[in-house]
């Protein structure tokens, strides 16, 4: 598979959502790079922009099976997971699996549960696979987790742990619709002339992880992987933050920008990708000092203003690699 072919099977997957989801181009091209780089996503906004509709309609028209987990606040780990439960006809226990052993799962509204339960998904957003009562099980090959979270309400809500929000390869916001597009998702309701919406499958049983390997080819110069260290990097000494960016995070703009160049259709990063995801990627790994948090200083404004005074590599052009 080709380079060209990448992108051609990214645009027909994003027009394909498009006809379930309006306005959300640009936040969808980076969910979609995200998955073909082998990540997961966070979608952190306010109730009823359509993420759940996005995350459904992306999860079908990559031709992945797909798992809603509505979290609450008595979920426990197990009913993610998945448990061992006594068969009377055998006299034994086995295990049944959960909704985490699925191609994308949505874990829709995750700060509304208990972090016990948030940090079930660890081991198996990091490691693809699931360890109950000592035995493992692996998850299927892709697996992906999907996360939307309300950052409005407190009461009944747990913060994501570090840990678990630094294995989000980007955490992304929709946003308001503008007029004109808030008019067409009432358009598109009469339209279909029912609640429910469908989205064709646009890839193959298979073809995902075939893109995934593809987009694992796209070159990357050595100045741009230095650049990805030096964005990291600047986050850990700016004011206002008592915990910078690991080295993860540096390794996620990096791969992010490998599937958005394959999405472009070239087979080398340019650091205008790296610019572009610099936020929904960096800024969710800050910790911010107890003063900034009570004053209310956003982790995203932090790494926009980051952004431009981290030196730029030449640009990287097919060419002179």
């Amino acid at each position: 598979m080709d380079f060209e072919d990448i992108a051609e099977a990214g645009s027909r997957i994003r027009a394909a959502v498009a006809t379930v989801v309006v306005g959300m181009d640009d936040p969808l091209e980076i969910a979609l790079a995200a998955i073909l780089a082998g990540g997961h996503v966070l979608f952190e906004d306010v109730p009823g922009l359509g993420k759940t509709v996005a995350a459904r309609s992306l999860a079908s028209a990559l031709g992945l099976s797909f798992r809603r987990l509505q979290c609450t606040p008595d979920m426990l780990p197990g009913d993610v997971t998945g448990s061992y439960v006594y068969a009377p006809d055998s006299g034994e226990f086995v295990f049944r699996r959960g909704p985490i052993f699925t191609g994308l799962l949505l874990a829709d509204e995750i700060n509304r549960t208990t972090p016990k339960t948030q940090s079930a998904m660890l081991e198996a957003m990091a490691e693809r696979q699931v360890t109950v009562e000592g035995d493992s099980f692996p998850l299927p090959d892709p697996s992906h987790v999907i996360a939307t979270s309300n950052p409005i309400e407190y009461e009944g809500t747990y913060s994501l742990p570090e840990a678990q929000l630094d294995r989000f390869m980007v955490r992304l916001s929709v946003g308001y619709p503008d007029a004109q597009g808030e008019a067409e998702i009432l358009l598109g309701r009469v339209r279909r002339r029912q609640e429910s919406t469908n989205v064709d499958p646009v890839l193959a049983p298979g073809d995902l992880a075939a893109l995934q390997r593809a987009v694992e080819r796209i070159h990357v110069d050595p100045d741009v992987a230095r650049y990805c260290v030096d964005l990291a990097s600047a986050t850990r000494s700016a004011q206002h933050v008592a915990v910078g960016a690991s080295p993860r995070g540096s390794q996620s703009l990096m791969l992010l920008g490998r599937a958005l160049a394959a999405l472009d259709g070239r087979d080398y990063v340019r650091p205008d990708d790296i610019k572009r995801v610099a936020v929904p990627v960096l800024a969710h790994r800050l910790t911010l000092t107890p003063q900034a948090w009570a004053q209310g200083v956003d982790p995203e404004q932090i790494v926009g203003g980051l952004v431009p005074t981290v030196p730029v590599p030449p640009s990287i052009a097919a060419g002179n690699r």
